[in-house]
């Protein structure tokens, strides 16, 4: 049985979400790990120089940047959480190797950005270190990929170019077929057409007329309630996650079609199987998701879309599954657009030409991994 330590925190929902995810899988697979689930901020908080200042953890304070809005500049503020991480390189280290002396793992695996090459130095050399990018590609400089004696799972070609320009050699970058899901993503059942009817007419909607499914990522966005106000006459399931702020506005806001509110919840997948397309912000998970359950999507990509998921807009684009936007104040030509009859077959037939089964081929990977050091 292999200890295996899996690298996670809560900054943004992908990360924690990706672990569980693969942890589920393995699991389910019985793959002969002992998987230790490891928030990093919690190892790092004593050296959290955000919380000794504002009393609020580094994490906690992206969380609220993100569910506010505050996302304006936020490459800039980026490099600087860069310089502060350099400067406190040193003492990450020392509490990691204090951390990992206390049980040290045979395999680390990563599923977090900027805090790699920490994580990479406070290692023994013996020990394997697999970063996974939960990203469709990397944000340089030292944000994924640190040049260091590591492996790197990457979800689409565009990393891969990445890990090969900064010298990674073959046998150390594993391509996987996408970004990580949960496997009730690909347990869900499919409906006939009659039950789909029926589960739709159960919700209050015109079974007959198309279904929007609203998702902002786990804090929401008061972006919704515009989309909302904008789009009045159209049907929409809008998953509001913990912003119960945005929930209320929506269950409240004046309407000529139905809309069905939920709050947290992790029913997505059934949620997508009653929708006909996607609008929300380009995160990796959530367009990943909605083009696994073969919804086509409508993003916005700006100076307000955080920098390391302006990459996602333009695979969006090359892949053909959907349309992106410069903001949404055009959202109703968009999902006219869209949903014209040529385009949305056209867009619906290129979500089947991406089949992801990542989750399911990351696990093989990690055991050769193993196997190879232990050999």
């Amino acid at each position: 049985m292999t200890k295996a330590d899996f690298i996670y925190f809560d900054a943004g929902g992908g990360h924690r979400a990706a672990a569980n995810a693969l942890r589920t899988t393995m699991e389910q697979q019985e793959r002969p790990f002992s998987i230790r689930m490891v928030n990093l901020q919690e190892v790092l908080d004593e050296i959290d120089i955000y919380k000794k200042v504002t009393g609020v953890r580094l994490q906690d304070l992206y969380n609220l940047m993100l569910k506010k809005g505050w996302t304006l500049g936020s490459a800039q503020w980026m490099s600087l959480m860069h310089v502060v991480i350099k400067l406190f390189h040193s003492k990450q280290v020392a509490v990691l190797r204090k951390f990992w002396a206390q049980e040290t793992p045979e395999l680390v695996v990563s599923l977090v950005p900027n805090l790699n090459r920490a994580l990479r130095h406070a290692l023994p050399a013996h020990i394997p270190m697999v970063t996974i990018l939960t990203d469709i590609a990397d944000y340089p400089p030292h944000f994924w990929i640190e040049q260091q004696d590591q492996y790197l799972v990457c979800g689409s070609d565009k990393a891969l170019e990445q890990a090969r320009a900064l010298g990674y050699p073959q046998e150390k970058v594993a391509r996987v077929s996408g970004m990580i899901l949960h496997p009730r993503f690909y347990e869900v059942p499919p409906l006939t057409r009659e039950e789909r009817i029926a589960e739709r007419a159960k919700l209050g909607f015109d079974p007959e007329r198309p279904i929007g499914l609203m998702l902002f990522g786990g804090e929401g966005s008061a972006v919704m309630v515009d989309i909302a106000r904008c789009l009045p006459e159209r049907q929409f399931l809008a998953i509001c996650g913990k912003n119960e702020r945005v929930a209320n506005a929506l269950r409240t806001l004046p309407r000529k079609a139905p809309i069905v509110v939920e709050g947290f919840t992790t029913e997505v997948p059934r949620h997508m199987r009653l929708a006909d397309y996607f609008i929300g912000k380009p995160g990796p998970g959530s367009i990943s998701e909605a083009i696994a359950m073969r919804l086509p999507v409508i993003v916005s990509c700006n100076a307000w879309t955080l920098p390391q998921e302006r990459y996602n807009a333009e695979w969006i684009r090359e892949q053909g599954v959907g349309i992106v936007l410069p903001n949404f104040r055009d959202v109703d030509r968009a999902v006219d657009q869209l949903l014209d009859p040529a385009a949305y077959q056209r867009f619906c037939a290129a979500t089947t030409r991406l089949e992801n089964r990542a989750v399911f081929e990351i696990p093989e990977i990690l055991e050769r991994i193993v196997a190879g050091h232990r050999a």
